[in-house]
């Protein structure tokens, strides 16, 4: 699993339209005549009546009522309060033109923003654009690519199958394996940290300014994998040295990967990670200890050299950015690893078949169709919000959408659990409770990773921790804890993504 943690780079929204202001007039016109020559008298003189009057002339027309200012701003908004599917879309726009509530009562006579919304968006009839004409190719192309990230976050777990006889320890610590401490210890390090960089550096990207996110890899992967090293030396136990050496391998193999992730160089990973394949005979024969440790170490080095090749433009000084977005605001997207990464670590430590390493190979392989189908939802939320025309339409077809696309990845982690288990050699069928509770775990990461799509991932990150600590506390409250997250995330979901706005 790399350290990216299937983030994607943000795309940049059109901006809202700015609401013109009528002209006012500057000077009021002059309503008084100039005085004609007829108009003189002299003094001490006075002027004779006229046997005649004049004929008066016409009287001016009765410019009738007043025009309404409403009316005018909903004529000058048609266009933008036509397509709103709700009139929150219309108050977000007139407070960002800067109406405050005082001009609004002066002049509409509405009590705030949202009144004079809901006058505009009544007062206009709903004109949707059409839909997007779908892009040229096949339907199912971007499945390819995602699979293809599927693919590569799995493979680096035939490492672990390589190097086992050379991390074999002799006391174990907490139930586990000699070795494994360490281990986890690097690997939870590195998914915390790789998760708020490629955060930072999609931001970049979405910006249009790919040398600032190459920048910001440069810089921010070092540190990872210093940090990885870090850790896993300072828990490892007496004899555990070889975990630790192997822990600081796999802290700069996820430096590394997460660079070639988030700068979309999959296909280069995936012939990085080909050595690997080596692993596959020692399911059923015994390989030398220097061909291991060969096919591992040539898989290292070939993703840390293409990490670095794609990573030079980050060098130029110009890659510099101007400030770059706070760092405070990749924190979540870190804690969000965190949590995700300790729900997998607590499926892949159980005892039971589907509970231990065919359970993390089963939901690292389900990342790609996991990821395809978060794009699926975005891209049906879109064609419904341009075709659907009240809210209430909208939020029914979101919901359908949402559970049709959860329904479909928990069908594609089944069939791979059912698949992973039938493969891996002597292993039992899976009972139907260690099953579902390998589903409730891709309830609540698929859930998670989808609120962290739209940006509300501080609430994702917030569940899966305390659902994390809850199993660390008490691992026999495993799947209560789990359920109970995907439970939450659930509601938090249907209560924040089948909202129009939520999609603008």
């Amino acid at each position: 699993m790399s350290g990216s943690l299937w983030l994607k780079p943000p795309k940049e929204g059109d901006t809202l339209p700015a609401i013109p202001r009528p002209r006012r007039e500057d000077a009021p016109k002059d309503t008084h005549a100039p005085k004609g020559p007829d108009t003189e008298r002299t003094p001490g003189t006075q002027r004779a009546p006229d046997t005649e009057s004049a004929p008066d002339p016409d009287p001016a027309p009765d410019p009738g009522p007043a025009p309404d200012p409403l009316d005018e701003l909903a004529e000058r908004l048609d266009g933008f309060v036509a397509a709103a599917v709700h009139p929150d879309e219309v108050a977000a726009l007139l407070e960002s033109d800067g109406m405050t509530d005082d001009h609004i009562r002066l002049t509409y006579g509405r009590a705030d923003s949202f009144a004079l919304a809901e006058d505009l968006y009544a007062r206009v009839e709903r004109r949707h654009p059409a839909p997007q004409a779908p892009p040229a190719g096949p339907r199912f192309g971007g499945l390819a690519n995602c699979l293809l990230r599927g693919l590569v976050f799995a493979l680096p777990g035939l490492a672990y199958v390589l190097a086992a006889p050379l991390l074999a320890g002799e006391h174990g610590r907490y139930g586990l394996p000699g070795g494994t401490v360490p281990l986890l210890a690097g690997a939870v390090t590195g998914w915390v940290w790789n998760q708020a960089l490629s955060h930072r550096a999609y931001t970049w990207l979405g910006l249009g300014d790919r040398p600032a996110a190459a920048r910001a890899l440069l810089t921010g992967a070092p540190p990872g994998a210093l940090a990885g090293t870090g850790v896993a030396l300072a828990v490892a136990a007496p004899g555990e040295t070889p975990a630790a050496v192997f822990a600081a391998g796999q802290a700069l193999y996820l430096a590394a990967a997460t660079a070639l992730l988030v700068l979309g160089r999959e296909r280069a990973l995936l012939g990085a990670l080909v050595p690997l394949a080596g692993a596959v005979p020692a399911f059923r024969w015994d390989l030398p200890d220097p061909l291991r440790t060969g096919l591992l170490l040539a898989s290292l080095t070939a993703t840390t050299v293409l990490a670095a090749l794609v990573l030079r433009p980050g060098l130029r000084r110009s890659a510099a950015g101007r400030g770059g977005p706070p760092r405070a605001a990749s924190l979540p997207y870190g804690l969000f690893g965190l949590g995700s990464g300790l729900l997998v670590l607590h499926a892949g430590v159980g005892t039971t078949p589907v509970s231990g390493a065919g359970a993390v190979v089963a939901l690292t392989l389900s990342m790609g169709p996991a990821e395809w189908l978060l794009h699926r939802f975005r891209g049906e939320s879109l064609a419904r919000l341009r075709t659907l025309t009240t809210a209430r339409e909208f939020r029914r077809a979101a919901a359908g959408t949402l559970v049709l696309c959860l329904g479909s990845y928990l069908t594609v982690l089944t069939a791979l659990a059912l698949a992973v288990t039938l493969l891996w050699p002597g292993a039992p069928r899976p009972a139907l409770p260690h099953l579902l509770a390998l589903l409730l775990v891709g309830t609540a990461l698929w859930l998670g990773l989808l609120l962290q799509a739209f940006g509300a991932v501080l609430g994702a990150a917030t569940v899966c921790l305390l659902a994390a600590a809850a199993q660390t506390a008490l691992p026999a409250a495993g799947p209560a804890a789990t359920g109970g997250a995907a439970a939450v995330l659930a509601v938090l979901t249907c209560v924040l993504l089948v909202r129009p706005t939520a999609h603008r």
